[in-house]
């Protein structure tokens, strides 16, 4: 609430500070704020980056320095999407839709959260029915791509997943430099 001036004073001293905003600079080295508007665009906006024919990538953020990205996973086809190994933690919210792990007795379905821990390695799926889903991913360090015995078949970290972004965003005209906004 605003309070005209001359009444300000009468009031106790949190109430007149309250709205005031933090008066002394940031630290000098910090990054500026990050705001993406936004977050979910539609399914045919160009900064949604193709992974296959029914899967795409939103970023949100690379961040380089703790090896660690945040996108959103949109897949439109039921089916075996990836199984890898984590060197790391992720977070994981379903926005839409349902997926499981083939390894797991569970379904993440709209509104679920999960953690995976590091080292835990997982079939990700989308299951029949499910026309699209949409999860929000925050993977730190890397996906070790891997056949049913553990055989190496690839990998992704936050470094090769700003080379797609760049080559993506170039090929459909946004530029390479347009993934820069994403880099903390």
């Amino acid at each position: 609430m605003d309070i005209p001036v001359n009444q300000a004073r009468d009031l106790p001293a949190s109430a007149q500070t309250e709205r005031v905003p933090y008066q002394y600079p940031q630290p000098r080295d910090m990054r500026p704020e990050q705001v993406i508007i936004p977050a979910l665009p539609p399914a045919d906006d160009p900064t949604w980056v193709k992974i296959t024919d029914h899967s795409w990538s939103r970023p949100l953020q690379y961040n380089v320095s703790m090896g660690q990205y945040t996108h959103i996973l949109r897949v439109t086809k039921a089916g075996v999407i990836a199984r890898h190994r984590h060197s790391g933690g992720v977070h994981a919210f379903v926005i839409k839709g349902r997926w499981h792990y083939l390894e797991h007795d569970w379904v993440a379905e709209e509104g679920s959260y999960i953690f995976e821990p590091p080292g835990e390695t997982h079939t990700l799926v989308v299951p029949d029915g499910c026309t699209e889903m949409v999860t929000l991913f925050q993977v730190t360090g890397s996906l070790m791509y891997v056949d049913p015995f553990g055989k190496s078949t690839g990998y992704d970290d936050v470094f090769t997943r700003i080379e797609k972004a760049r080559k993506h965003y170039e090929t459909v005209g946004l530029g390479a430099g347009f993934v820069d906004q994403f880099i903390r």
